[in-house]
């Protein structure tokens, strides 16, 4: 299906749909004899898997993960990883009453006009259950960064308003939506709930750190890393909007402000963010992420049917009221994809 493989060096294709049999991933460009087995990337489903919390969806998926080619004795080969999560709480017949008409928000009315048909159970490929197969991907990319001293970490950063204030990496994974500030996230727990009770949905901002990363990497003009960074976050289905370094800020800022001055020791200022002229300067990437409100609320709301007619419609089934906290790992996994991409492209850009 075009628009499923990304990537140029290390390439990955997702198939399967919402309430399918299965969705996976065939990951292509794996670095041969790194130690890779179904419990390291496990770690990573499970933080991406559904029924975590009281703040995310209570569909159960425990999204055990097969390693079907790719591996021998517990390394990696060189050849096609396939990867693959059987889907085991499908119910479709939860959408047979409004499978005719287009949901508020979601890509029910686009699918239609592009292909004459569409996947009317949970979305299809345009469900988030589709990321599941990108977190698999990014474990495998994230496995060769940590050879490469390349770490990186997402959190939410703001929801529905409310900004996290401190930042301490220790407690991300400690609270149910994974924000970086423990008083923060207690309020942002209270404000999805209530929203959740009233059928209503939030957004939020998620903010990325990445670590480590060489000087140098990235390709002039159209495949500069920022670019393809972008390009990454923005084919998540729930992210709108993407800043890099001071972001939006720069638009308030002075030349003399904004520039990253340098003395011998190196940078004195990050508002680029770890990338200029869309290399990576060797300092820490930052970049963040707008997380629209989940499109699926209970709420009553005013749509069309396939034929035309007006309608109103609530959606009625097991959605996560903010989106935030399950896309940290998904957007991590992006990152982990785009990053280690690059090293590749550099590497036989020197081999040349």
């Amino acid at each position: 299906m075009a628009g499923s493989t990304f990537g140029e060096r290390l390439k990955m294709t997702t198939f399967g749909e919402s309430h399918g049999e299965a969705v996976g991933v065939i990951v292509e460009g794996v670095t041969p004899g790194v130690e890779l087995d179904e419990a390291y990337i496990q770690v990573q489903m499970d933080r991406r898997k559904p029924g975590q919390s009281s703040v995310t969806t209570p569909r159960k998926e425990y999204d055990k993960i097969r390693i079907l080619s790719g591996t021998f004795e517990g390394r990696t080969t060189g050849t096609p990883l396939c990867i693959m999560l059987n889907n085991t709480d499908m119910r479709p017949s939860a959408y047979d009453d409004i499978k005719s008409m287009y949901r508020p928000g979601h890509a029910d009315y686009t699918y239609e006009k592009k292909y004459g048909i569409r996947d009317y159970r949970g979305s299809g490929r345009a469900s988030g259950r589709e990321t599941a197969a990108r977190v698999a991907a990014g474990a495998v990319a994230r496995r060769l960064l940590e050879r490469r001293g390349v770490s990186i970490v997402a959190y939410s950063l703001e929801i529905g308003g409310i900004r996290c204030e401190s930042f301490d990496e220790n407690v991300i994974e400690r609270n149910a939506v994974r924000a970086c500030d423990p008083s923060a996230a207690e309020r942002m727990v209270e404000l999805i709930e209530r929203l959740a009770a009233e059928g209503n949905s939030c957004g939020g901002i998620v903010e990325c750190r990445i670590r480590g990363v060489a000087p140098g990497l990235g390709e002039p003009v159209f495949d500069k890393l920022d670019a393809e960074l972008a390009k990454a976050m923005l084919s998540i289905g729930a992210i709108k909007g993407i800043e890099f370094g001071a972001g939006f800020e720069a638009a308030n800022m002075r030349g003399s402000e904004h520039n990253d001055q340098m003395d011998a020791s190196g940078f004195l200022t990050n508002h680029a963010g770890g990338i200029i002229g869309g290399i990576s300067t060797g300092d820490e990437i930052v970049f963040r992420v707008v997380v629209k409100p989940t499109s699926s609320i209970s709420s009553p709301q005013r749509t069309v049917d396939m034929e035309g007619n007006e309608r109103e419609i609530a959606t009625i089934g097991r959605h996560d009221p903010c989106i935030c906290p399950r896309v940290v790992p998904v957007i991590e996994a992006m990152a982990c994809m785009v990053i280690e991409d690059h090293y590749k492209r550099q590497a036989a850009l020197l081999d040349e």
